[in-house]
């Protein structure tokens, strides 16, 4: 049997990072972007793969892309994002590993779409891991001017691709009460959510400060949780503006249909809403469908299509949330493709 060594220097790659226009005002220091959450378990993970192409479908800074390049050899990086300041950070970063990366602005869910365009790069490898690490990156909520936050005054955007879509202050004006109450209930903001969003239709916040406003209008001093009052309903703007529940579910269909047998996918998720529909796709994955009563076993030929690494969630260590304050409500969830 060849060595992966062997397999990894058989191919020559032909492409080199995608050159990107420039990006007005972006800055370029990489301590901007965070530590990549769970950096070592991942590499040493995907690093164990045969020789091939792992798609890192939310790119960042490339962290996690470069720790993984910087280990495995045998493994080239497909790197997706649709943040234009991401790319050119991770194109900075990644740029000593050459023609072993190709970065695409793009979504995850367009993610065959990616594949089937960037299909002379990929050169027939075999796609070996996809890595999907959710949410929003340290970098995009301390770049004030994205609207991302609470903790400084911008104007309300929250695109994670400024360039295309409406604003969360469109979002809010465009929308009726009834879809403002319901995404903010689906990020948990049960109680007050009718208020909430009734303060916003009526008050029409264009800033991050005038929206934060809103929330603390329509909800008690005394109800406050620990934390911020407005966390939840920023978070459930910046779902909705940037369609993350549907992009999920698509990409996450996308990631098991495109891996070779034996690839890995490999997710991160930071909230109980994101880690359940990523249990869900996995689960229905992993029974291939199958509803059959547990005490009569599978009598309609359900065939599976991953094998799930354990049914619970991996946590961070104490010592890296320590370390990494965005690691604390980090989740992590592994399948493995299997043969038909």
């Amino acid at each position: 049997m060849r060595s992966l060594a062997t397999v990894a220097h058989e191919r020559e790659f032909s492409s080199a990072i995608s050159f990107l226009r420039p990006v007005e005002r972006l800055q370029m220091n990489q301590g901007n972007y965070h530590q990549p959450v769970l950096e070592k378990e991942i590499t040493e993970l995907l690093a164990k793969q045969e020789a091939g192409v792992v798609i890192d479908a939310t790119l960042g800074g490339g962290g996690h892309a470069a720790a993984l390049l910087a280990k495995a050899p045998h493994i080239r990086i497909l790197g997706i994002d649709r943040d234009d300041a991401a790319h050119v950070a991770a194109s900075v970063r990644l740029a000593e590993f050459g023609d072993r990366v190709k970065l695409v602005k793009s979504t995850f869910a367009q993610m065959s779409a990616v594949v089937s365009a960037e299909s002379q790069w990929i050169d027939g490898a075999p796609i070996v891991g996809i890595l999907l690490d959710l949410g929003v990156s340290s970098r995009q909520l301390d770049d004030a001017s994205r609207g991302f936050s609470f903790r400084s005054n911008a104007p309300l955007d929250m695109r994670m691709d400024p360039t295309t879509g409406e604003s969360a202050a469109e979002y809010i004006a465009r929308v009726d009460v009834h879809e403002l109450v319901a995404i903010l209930r689906e990020n948990g903001e049960s109680r007050f959510a009718g208020a909430i969003a009734r303060s916003m239709k009526n008050g029409l916040p264009q800033s991050t400060d005038e929206l934060t406003a809103c929330v603390e209008a329509a909800v008690p001093m005394a109800a406050r949780r620990r934390g911020h009052v407005a966390t939840r309903a920023f978070q459930a703007l910046r779902i909705a503006v940037n369609g993350e529940a549907e992009q999920l579910t698509q990409g996450l269909e996308s990631a098991i249909e495109l891996l070779a047998v034996n690839g890995l996918v490999v997710v991160i998720s930071y909230h109980s809403g994101e880690d359940r529909v990523v249990k869900e796709i996995l689960h229905e994955a992993h029974t291939g469908g199958c509803h059959c009563p547990v005490a009569l076993g599978c009598v309609c030929g359900a065939v599976p299509r991953v094998e799930v690494f354990k049914a619970s969630a991996i946590l961070p260590t104490a010592e890296e949330s320590e370390s990494n304050p965005r690691a604390r409500s980090a989740r992590l969830r592994i399948a493995r493709k299997v043969g038909s």
